[in-house]
């Protein structure tokens, strides 16, 4: 059984919406949506949607390697733009990070973000190669014995049989 790892980045909203920046089950690794804003939750690049969009895949970028994933092991993102006819700017700064291995990926607008000022949002998925970083995985337990496993053979019911009259007495 894998252990189920969260990873927080302090951004004003996750106490308020209770997410986790990053969540991490065994091998699967998904990264909630991540917008322009810097250590200080403050809103990186108004009105640059490049600057923004290049923020934002720096956080997760950041938040996958704490949870001791790479960006070459994300297999999705989703991009949320406030206006695809600046999706070039965007395109550009994705195509930035993932060259080189390209993940599968999904851009839609969407009327605004949680700030005003924000013009990206971006998610992403990954299928982690590398074992997760033992520093930010819960302790292990021991190890329990292993189970045994035996083939079991189930054999007809048997059939009951009839029920006896009670005696009569005399």
């Amino acid at each position: 059984m894998n252990a189920i790892s969260r990873i927080s980045s302090n951004a004003p909203w996750e106490p308020v919406v209770a997410y986790s920046r990053l969540v991490r089950a065994g091998d699967y690794v998904a990264v909630s949506g991540t917008t322009a804003i810097d250590e200080h939750g403050l809103v990186v690049g108004a009105g640059q949607m490049y600057v923004q969009a290049r923020q934002a895949l720096a956080n997760i970028r950041a938040a996958l390697e704490r949870a001791g994933v790479s960006l070459s092991e994300v297999v999705r993102t989703r991009m949320f733009v406030t206006d695809i006819g600046r999706y070039a700017e965007a395109a550009r700064a994705h195509r930035e990070l993932f060259a080189d291995s390209p993940p599968a990926t999904t851009m839609v607008e969407v009327r605004r973000l949680i700030h005003p000022d924000m013009m990206i949002e971006i998610e992403a998925d990954a299928y982690a190669l590398t074992p997760p970083n033992s520093a930010n995985q819960p302790k292990a337990r021991a190890a329990s014995k292993p189970k045994t496993t035996r083939k079991v053979v189930k054999k007809p019911a048997a059939k009951k049989p009839a029920a006896k009259k009670p005696a009569r007495r005399k």
